[in-house]
């Protein structure tokens, strides 16, 4: 096993060098040196090491930058400091910047050994955790969605089924459910994989705006219009179309979207050419459907076109077995793209985000496990990494039976906008809308910012 291990051994000095390398080849170890922190960053980067072991005091760049620079290449790599200069401050610096350990000149051959074999079994046994997980995962894996729920894996099933067919899908579920990674999964699972896929935010979608975005127009058709331009519906042919917020389309829109779902035809604004377009519509809302039809702000021929197959995706309070598999699978992402050495998330912290009860569902867990990241000191996500919040018995973290789903929107929203020091952009993409819905939320509400919050 220890030759399947790759130690590198970084000092200035030769016989050191030399030294520590002839000891921990001796024990079976793959080791490779270099005599300074240019040469051992550019080995790093040619094949990483399993292991460091890095001399503090070196002309040019000192072990301290080389550490942080070959932890932009691998940042989970341990690392050994070796020094002559004893003191506290470097002690400090070293493992500030994330040190497994250090020693001190004259090294003793029996402690490194110890060290490097505690520190090479806990590697080993952390890739063995990481490949148990994702195979773990794999089983739970349909595209990007992840989800060991009995229902949702239904769902995977339905959705397999329905990307054989060209059949129209409407994807219901709350905001952050996920309904954009299912019909991205719908496109990918499809034999339109290969073709266009094109998401289009209803509830952005100015009514003066709206048709000209989705059919196109000539050039001349109006004041500004200098160029002829191609409609999203003509641009996603031979792929799959994405109406997010369909229940946000104005009553017109909806009368020109029957429209080509009757005929798979359209013509652009000011044109007269009528354009056949071979694409696959998937529908997604937050909003009753069936409620809006029978209060007539929803047309219902529309909704038994768009309603062919049915997706319902259920909030995460209704899966909580699912939250430490996507709290886990969120870390590793955004640890990977931020650099940061954060291994997991601590039983206390994870059972504090099992009892929350998600307003803004998978897209808050997400964006909570980021921000735990980014604010993350050590390797380990405590709940002082979590926002205060989600520490705090209110309404909202245990809610009871007796709130309405009115007032537990309104409250989420509020103290979404409070956290986020009312920046509307930022709080819009916490919860799952955008910024125009969210002013109308605000306007429907009543909210008023009392005082800045900072974010």
């Amino acid at each position: 096993m220890n030759g399947q291990t790759r130690i590198l051994v970084v000092d200035d000095e030769l016989h050191m060098r030399s030294a520590l390398a002839d000891w921990l080849g001796d024990e079976g170890y793959d080791v490779v040196t270099a005599a300074g922190g240019e040469e051992a960053i550019r080995l790093f980067g040619e094949r990483p090491a399993d292991l460091l072991l890095l001399d503090l005091k070196m002309p040019g760049i000192d072990g301290i930058e080389t550490m942080r620079r070959i932890r932009t290449i691998g940042s989970s790599v341990p690392v050994i400091i070796i020094t002559a200069y004893a003191t506290i401050e470097t002690a400090v610096a070293a493992m500030k910047v994330g040190a497994a350990d250090y020693l001190v000149k004259p090294v003793n051959p029996e402690e490194l050994s110890v060290i490097v074999r505690k520190l090479v079994t806990h590697q080993q046994v952390l890739q063995e955790n990481i490949a148990l997980r994702k195979q773990l995962e794999k089983s739970y894996e349909f595209h990007d969605l992840l989800s060991k729920n009995a229902r949702m894996q239904e769902i995977f099933s339905l959705v397999r089924s329905a990307a054989q067919s060209s059949a129209t899908v409407l994807i219901q579920g709350e905001s952050g459910t996920g309904k954009e990674l299912v019909a991205r999964a719908i496109h990918r699972a499809s034999d339109r994989a290969k073709g266009p896929f094109l998401a289009i935010s209803c509830g952005a979608l100015a009514e003066s705006l709206c048709e000209s975005e989705l059919f196109g127009h000539e050039k001349g058709a109006f004041t500004d219009a200098k160029f002829l331009k191609r409609g999203k519906i003509e641009l996603a042919d031979k792929g799959t179309l994405f109406f997010d917020e369909i229940g946000d389309l104005g009553p017109k829109m909806q009368v020109d979207l029957l429209r080509f779902l009757q005929t798979r035809e359209l013509q652009r604004v000011g044109g007269n050419e009528v354009l056949r377009v071979d694409v696959r519509v998937v529908a997604a809302t937050n909003r009753p459907l069936e409620h809006m039809v029978e209060e007539g702000t929803f047309r219902r021929d529309l909704y038994y076109r768009l309603n062919v197959i049915s997706v319902f995706l259920p909030p995460l309070r209704e899966r909580r077995e699912d939250i430490p598999l996507l709290g886990d699978h969120f870390l590793r992402w955004f640890a990977a793209h931020t650099r940061k050495n954060v291994e997991r998330i601590s039983s206390a912290a994870m059972g504090i985000l099992a009892r929350y009860h998600w307003p803004g569902n998978v897209r808050e867990l997400e964006n909570v496990v980021e921000r735990a990241v980014v604010l993350c000191g050590s390797n380990l996500i405590t709940p002082e990494d979590l926002p205060e919040p989600l520490r705090q018995p209110q309404a909202l973290v245990e809610a009871g039976p007796d709130a309405t789903l009115e007032a537990v929107e309104r409250a989420h929203i509020e103290r979404v906008l409070a956290h986020n020091g009312w920046n509307i952009q930022r709080s819009a993409e916490i919860l799952g809308i955008d910024r125009m819905t969210l002013y109308r939320k605000i306007r429907r509400f009543n909210l008023v910012r009392t005082k800045p919050v900072p974010g």
